[in-house]
């Protein structure tokens, strides 16, 4: 068979595009996988999904090669893996239940086993040695719950739900905003905040500080102490907390005042304020993170849309803000910013979830400074609808960051 010559200029016009097609996709290397929590789309399941995504090594962009799958229930408001990442734990406030799912090579997800609650979880979180699951619920009477995990699965509760109450006010309406673990495994820590004296647009009835950190020391077979003196006063509304990955310092956001408290860790458990704080963040604070190497924290601004950077100052753990290359103190995001993660394999990226914007917005973070600029293509739309929670892993065997 013979071509013309415009055939035959179309032909080799194919086949070099074809050739070059094979070669970005070659180019493109996953560093990581960003799973992301929202509700279903409108008449399709009134399940919550995840949404998965790849993450370009070299530009931080995302990209769906994995199908969405279902929270396993409705209305999905936390997500928690393991540290060997190989397991992914899901909070569904509608359901009020934690669905289980191992993680696949290649991300994909599969549901396993789940567990439900009696009342409405809130926010989740795994200890580093994998063997405990950390649940805070309660929309009424916060409780703290504690579940053993056995090569990731669900199993009982490891000790009796501990409830949540403020010396004094016994009988105030506490209300769980948050949850974290030491990476020695040592303590685990909750924000709540007292309805009965914070309550804008309804009455209150308790003369109580209204924002509180819980604090609890694990001991042998996980059994759960009050740390000395918990709880501890944290503004009026926190809304999240992290604590960085050295074991030395807490971080609180309090979404009423606008600011972020910190505070040292005193004999494994206990609390003590940073005495240069509280420290000023945008509006309405509402996720916080600090990257891989306990360098940087950043923090999302819910009213304002935007992302705070923090540089941390290792010897004291003061957070100074740090400025971008527009030499601006925030960077903006899609509408709403309500969770937030760092990739855990290069800690170059950061990725926040918009739950009014139905996106993901991306970062690149300058390793000397901190500082954060969009990455190519962001925001990133989201199969679902407001999007609640955002977790990251390493592809595959890839090293993760650490701090030195």
């Amino acid at each position: 068979m013979k071509f013309s010559k415009l055939s035959q200029l179309f032909l080799v016009s194919f086949l070099g595009l074809f050739v070059a097609t094979l070669l970005t996709a070659c180019d493109i290397v996953t560093v990581d996988f960003v799973y992301v929590a929202s509700s279903a789309i409108t008449g399709t399941s009134n399940n919550g999904q995840i949404d998965i995504y790849a993450v370009d090594s070299g530009s931080g962009a995302m990209r769906t090669d994995v199908a969405s799958v279902s929270t396993g229930g409705v209305a999905p408001v936390s997500m928690a893996v393991t540290s060997d990442y190989q397991n992914l734990y899901v909070a569904n406030a509608g359901s009020k239940t934690i669905v289980h799912f191992t993680i696949g090579l290649d991300g994909g997800l599969t549901q396993k086993d789940s567990v439900t609650l009696s009342t409405t979880p809130v926010a989740i979180a795994v200890n580093a040695a994998d063997t405990y699951l950390y649940v805070v619920s309660g929309t009424a009477s916060a409780t703290l719950t504690e579940y053993a995990l056995s090569s990731g699965t669900i199993g009982t509760a490891a000790t009796a739900s501990v409830p949540l109450t403020v010396p004094g006010f016994a009988g105030d309406t506490i209300i769980s905003t948050g949850i974290t673990v030491l990476a020695d495994n040592a303590a685990v820590y909750v924000t709540a905040y007292d309805q009965s004296a914070y309550n804008p647009g309804g009455s209150t009835t308790s003369t109580a500080n209204p924002g509180w950190v819980f604090g609890y020391a694990v001991g042998s077979g996980g059994a759960l102490t009050a740390a000395t003196n918990s709880p501890y006063q944290a503004g009026v509304k926190p809304s999240a907390l992290v604590a960085d990955p050295t074991n030395r310092f807490v971080y609180v956001t309090d979404y009423a005042s606008s600011q972020m408290i910190g505070y040292s860790i005193l004999d494994g458990s206990t609390l003590s304020f940073l005495t240069n704080g509280p420290y000023k963040t945008g509006n309405e604070p509402s996720a916080i993170v600090i990257d891989p190497r306990g360098k940087f924290l950043y923090l999302t601004n819910q009213l304002d849309n935007t992302v705070g950077a923090y540089s941390i100052d290792l010897p004291t753990g003061t957070p100074t803000i740090t400025v971008n290359v527009t030499g601006s103190p925030l960077d903006s995001t899609d509408t709403q910013p309500v969770a937030i993660v760092v990739d855990p394999a290069l800690g170059r990226f950061v990725y926040t979830a918009n739950h009014l914007g139905n996106s993901v917005t991306g970062f690149v973070l300058d390793p000397t400074s901190g500082s954060l600029k969009a990455t190519q293509a962001s925001p990133y739309p989201i199969t679902g609808t407001m999007p609640t929670a955002i977790v990251a892993i390493p592809h595959g065997n890839h090293a993760i960051q650490a701090v030195d």
